[in-house]
């Protein structure tokens, strides 16, 4: 069969999703652990790996798992392994270029490749590499400070030839979601979409009307900032984490007393970069500090955290608190693993109010992408959010109160993006057959 494919390379979650020539559309499926010991299947992959040594040195191998695998091993606490995940919030990083992981390194390319290679391997009989199109979505704006546009993308492309998709082409991740969200429009509409992923959030403005019996699609501006899921994971661990690990405290130093190093917190708050903060030097750092801290049981603390690799676990609990915010008035963070306990209440005030700065960059951003097309709100005929993020209850308020609730859709959160991207990688394949 002839398909094509579309793939939502995202932060938190990635997904990949297959067209036919008919327009039928479905996710790929992979199977997950279980906390109860059983197998499920699931169409989103988290975006994550797990490295680990296998045999003793100098014979010993170095060996990786990817997406539910990786969770599975980060779950099961088992020793000597090196767990990284949101490795795309790193692409237009000039800052970051490699790692190191049990003395093997990986420039940044090659470290997606990584996790692409096991995301796209052999699948139920699928061979991905031979669709007649394949289609990647990319955030309208990068994730980072000062993002390099240009240097993102290289190493992406070079990232896809590296996993064995040399003629990779690539489209806004919104706009794969306003396929999704068109593919049973029977009015014209001027629609905005919004996609709210782990790093950016991302705008597209499409006009699509009918005519001769087929639906065309123009694009009319196209917009977005990097700030999203993981940016509400930061307040969160910066107000309910941070003040538990020593931020704001004093070390001793000879006759002075000084403010502990910012960036063991800045670092520690995004929490993609834990599994970066281990190694030697930052070990050895820790110990000096905790041993002229004044609080330097809160630091063993931070320093736990890092040398167990409780960076997913701390995530989960943080991902918790965030998702029953968006249900409840509070919530109750707690963390209790390898030893390592803490807990706090929150409200879903509290929250709104930590993440009031981010909520209103992102409307900035979305006006802008209005101001982009020359359109007023009330030319928009109807708003698409999809993301995980879309379900924060202050952030589906910007659009009510911009838009109307009347005109707002709720997509997939993690659906509409990969497989309106086959969608939309089909119309292409036939652009370029006809």
């Amino acid at each position: 069969m002839t398909y094509a494919i579309g793939i939502d390379f995202g932060t938190t979650n990635s997904v990949v999703a297959i067209a036919s020539a008919n327009g039928h559309v479905e996710s790929l499926q992979w199977p997950s652990h279980q906390g109860d010991g059983t197998h499920a299947m699931t169409e989103t992959f988290r975006t994550a790996l797990m490295f680990w040594q296998d045999g003793r040195p100098p014979q010993a191998r170095l060996r990786s798992v990817a997406g539910p695998q990786a969770i599975a091993r980060a779950a099961s606490g088992q020793s000597g392994q090196r767990f990284v995940q949101s490795i795309k919030t790193h692409l237009a990083s000039k800052a970051f270029s490699e790692a190191r992981f049990f003395g093997t390194r990986f420039l940044i390319e090659e470290l997606v490749a990584t996790f692409l290679g096991h995301l796209l391997g052999p699948h139920d009989g699928h061979h991905l590499a031979r669709a007649s199109h394949v289609l990647s979505g990319r955030p309208v704006v990068f994730a980072g400070h000062n993002a390099d546009e240009a240097l993102a993308l290289g190493r992406l492309r070079k990232a896809y030839a590296l996993s064995g998709f040399p003629g990779i082409d690539f489209a806004y991740e919104p706009l794969g979601a306003a396929y999704w969200y068109a593919r049973n429009l029977t009015r014209d509409e001027t629609v905005l979409v919004a996609d709210f992923g782990g790093g950016t959030s991302d705008f597209s403005i499409l006009r699509f009307e009918h005519a001769a019996g087929r639906l065309s699609a123009k694009p009319l501006a196209h917009g977005g900032c990097a700030i999203a899921g993981d940016s509400f994971d930061f307040r969160l661990i910066d107000n309910l984490v941070a003040p538990k690990i020593g931020k704001g405290s004093l070390v001793r130093s000879f006759d002075k007393r000084l403010p502990l190093p910012a960036y063991l917190h800045a670092a520690f708050a995004q929490w993609h970069h834990l599994s970066f903060l281990k190694s030697a030097a930052n070990s050895a750092e820790l110990k000096r500090l905790i041993a002229a801290s004044e609080v330097p049981e809160q630091l063993q603390v931070l320093a736990d955290i890092i040398d167990l690799d409780l960076g997913f676990e701390l995530h989960q609990a943080i991902g918790a608190v965030k998702v029953q915010l968006s249900q409840d008035e509070s919530a109750r963070f707690a963390f209790d693993a390898a030893g390592v306990a803490m807990s706090a209440d929150v409200t879903r005030a509290e929250f709104e109010r930590w993440i009031a700065p981010d909520i209103a960059q992102i409307g900035q951003a979305m006006d802008a992408t209005l101001a982009r097309a020359s359109l007023a709100a009330s030319q928009i005929d109807a708003v698409f959010l999809t993301g995980g993020s879309s379900y924060v209850p202050a952030l589906r308020a910007v659009f009510a109160q911009r838009f109307g609730a009347d005109r707002i859709h709720i997509g997939h959160a993690f659906q509409s993006v990969a497989q309106g991207l086959a969608l939309l990688a089909v119309d292409r394949a036939r652009q370029m057959a006809a």
